[in-house]
């Protein structure tokens, strides 16, 4: 039963909503970009100076945040933040972006069952039809494995928040470990070296090819050292999207909205630890690890071979149980963020009322999880190699998104003036980072390659805002049938 005027429960304590923020970080990504992004990109070197500023950014950000939720504790987060202050027109804005920063990672994450497996157990799944996208073939056994976790996770977060949060948090404590246990492995192995790690800014892969072999005078980066820091400090915003998950289940919090910051501030450093932790360990381990990634005719998992020469056997299933938890919980996270989200913006009126409709039994919107459901359904369909666009989807929504709460947030302590000049300080530098962000990923810049996006991504932008548009136009009247202020423009009487 849907009880359309039911409210969603207060179920989820500090550790679930840590969980969830972290679970959130930390996906496939981390475990399969050393091979396929950060190295070749960044190196050791410019991959953990990356992060580190990343991190850094993200927690000046995270205050705006903090702030925030407790002004607004609603569901939806920097929707709800950017027309409480700038008005319905600008939260579609923000909200159509962040729908593209949430929902485009569930599908992402389902991709990588498929690698796992075939990392884990060989070629098992590839059975059945098959055919190929962007060079990558697609099987019928993966798409079937896959949709079926998609599936189950799905109705699982429809069965009730709570249970969602603890399943969420036995994934992420896994995670934890099996990547501290590879840490310390690798800090006491001879075979992790330090002269491994070179070249330690990346290399340049196409030169590398056109060589015939791996070999540094022709691939290390001609463009420098802040070329191979920006090229992954640009997705930063990908990389730490998760933390600000943290808003869009501001209604269910069974706890002190004081406790924020604090929980922000800790999924931000262990995420900033696992991407540095996995990159550095799949580069050190490995002393050719360039040879593998040009070698590679798919996507090279350093990370999983690095496993293996360190622990054996035992290695590979390490990282495999790490992986997995990585996948499950940023599946079942980014699943709790998109229906929040798509569920407040219905409130409004942004999307049809059917996805503001609250489950009477389980106090969950139903309707809005089981869209996201069939949405990312797609993912399993579409592969590997065509989802890695939606990085730079994702990265650019989630700075969209850190750009209006940052705004956000000077316009409203220039109206209540309770936060004072630090934090003013932080939300003008937030919403400074995140118009950067959004610089790097758009524009080509001299001397900055290979840090905006690729044709791919400016394509499926275009169509993203093109359908915005449109989806717009025909929700118009909607969006605008009340004629509720935006709070800046009302008087603290209103």
């Amino acid at each position: 039963m849907e009880n359309k005027n039911s409210s969603l429960r207060k179920q989820l304590s500090p550790l679930s909503v840590w969980a969830l923020a972290f679970g959130c970080i930390i996906g496939w990504g981390s475990f399969i970009n050393p091979g396929k992004k950060f190295l070749p990109n960044s190196g050791v070197a410019g991959t953990a100076i990356a992060m580190v500023l990343g991190a850094l950014t993200m927690i000046i950000i995270a205050f705006s945040y903090a702030y925030m939720v407790p002004k607004h504790p609603r569901a939806g987060g920097e929707f709800t933040f950017t027309k409480a202050c700038f008005g319905k027109q600008a939260a579609f804005v923000c909200g159509w972006f962040l729908i593209a920063a949430y929902l485009t990672n569930v599908p992402m994450n389902s991709t990588a069952i498929g690698l796992i497996v075939d990392g884990i157990f060989g070629p098992v799944l590839k059975w059945g039809f098959h055919y190929s996208i962007a060079g990558f073939e697609v099987w019928l056994g993966e798409i079937i494995v896959a949709s079926t976790i998609l599936i189950l996770f799905g109705v699982l977060n429809i069965f009730g928040v709570k249970k969602a949060g603890f399943v969420q948090t036995i994934l992420t404590v896994l995670l934890i470990v099996s990547v501290f246990t590879l840490f310390i492995s690798a800090l006491i192995s001879p075979y992790a070296t330090v002269e491994n790690m070179s070249p330690v800014w990346g290399f340049d892969k196409e030169a590398a090819k056109a060589a015939g072999a791996y070999a540094s005078e022709h691939a290390v980066k001609d463009s420098g050292i802040a070329s191979s820091i920006l090229a992954t400090f640009a997705i930063a915003p990908w990389a730490f999207v998760g933390f600000d998950t943290i808003p869009q289940a501001a209604e269910e919090f069974k706890f002190s909205y004081k406790k924020i910051i604090f929980i922000m501030v800790i999924a931000i450093l262990f995420g900033c630890f696992v991407y540095i932790a996995n990159n550095t360990i799949a580069a050190a381990a490995l002393e050719n690890w360039p040879d593998l990634i040009v070698d590679a005719e798919g996507t090279p998992w350093l990370l999983l071979v690095a496993a293996e020469k360190l622990l054996g056997p035992f290695g590979k299933i390490l990282v495999g149980v790490a992986v997995s938890c990585a996948v499950l919980s940023g599946i079942m996270g980014f699943y709790l963020a998109s229906s929040r989200l798509m569920y407040s913006m219905s409130k409004d009126g942004y999307l049809p009322k059917i996805f503001s409709n609250i489950d009477e039994k389980h106090g969950t919107p139903k309707n809005a999880i089981i869209f996201c459901m069939i949405i990312s359904l797609s993912g399993p369909v579409l592969g590997r190699e065509a989802l890695g666009w939606f990085v730079d989807m994702s990265a650019i929504g989630a700075s969209i998104g850190f750009f209006f709460t940052s705004v956000s947030t000077c316009k409203t302590l220039k109206r209540d003036k309770d936060g004072g000049k630090f934090l003013f300080t932080l939300a003008v530098l937030g919403a400074a980072f995140s118009a950067a962000f959004v610089v790097l990923q758009l524009i080509p810049i001299p001397g900055l390659e290979g840090v905006h996006f690729c044709w791919q991504s400016y394509l499926m932008l275009g169509v993203w805002v093109l359908l915005g548009v449109v989806f717009y136009i025909t929700q118009r009247k909607h969006i605008l049938s009340s004629h509720e202020k935006p709070d800046f423009m009302q008087s603290k009487d209103d």
